[in-house]
């Protein structure tokens, strides 16, 4: 019995010593980001889509705070364009075209019944909104899918398309705008 206790408190000592080096190690070596990052950031639509020229937003949201152009968008619009224009203190400028243009939210759809389970679309798919398995029957999660568009040219047997995702109940979203006070974050509209 004492050799039991004995090992429980030696275990409960190890976890109270490495419990503390790493809260020490976690101030100790904190990173500190840039919240200029941070904002551009949560204005981008977080679509990961590339389209910019950037591997994803927040890259993106980095090279703009380094002085990059803020409009090369598209799945952000105008609208996003005005957002940074605001925030970063210059002019908006038209989206540009060498990127892409605005169009409105699609989503992925698979037709199923021609999907040959390649798992080439999930291995694109840059937030993981397809559902599948090899040599399976693929299909999307509509509500994670962002329309980045990526997952259609790597299929094979072209059986992914890009729908128009229409408002309704389900799938309606106020527009909310992020701005903070001091250090924190508030929502408006």
């Amino acid at each position: 019995m004492t050799l039991t206790l004995i090992a429980i408190l030696v275990v409960v000592l190890i976890a109270l010593v490495f419990g503390a080096l790493l809260g020490f190690a976690s101030i100790r070596f904190k990173v500190e980001s840039d919240p200029l990052v941070e904002q551009i950031d949560n204005l981008l639509p977080q679509t990961q889509c590339g389209q910019c020229g950037y591997p994803g937003c927040r890259p993106y949201a980095e090279a703009i705070a380094n002085g990059d152009e803020i409009n090369k968008c598209p799945p952000g619009g105008e609208a996003t364009i005005k957002d940074l224009s605001e925030l970063m203190g210059v002019e908006a400028k038209p989206l540009d075209a060498a990127h892409g243009v605005e169009d409105v939210k699609k989503v992925a759809f698979i037709r199923e019944a021609e999907c040959i389970g390649c798992t080439k679309c999930i291995q694109a798919c840059p937030v993981d909104a397809i559902l599948g398995a090899a040599k399976q029957m693929h299909t999307v999660i509509i509500d994670e899918c962002t329309g980045c568009d990526l997952c259609v040219d790597p299929c094979p047997v072209d059986c992914i398309d890009m729908v128009p995702l229409h408002d309704s109940s389900e799938n309606w979203q106020w527009n909310f705008k992020q701005v903070s006070v001091g250090d924190i974050p508030l929502r408006q509209l």
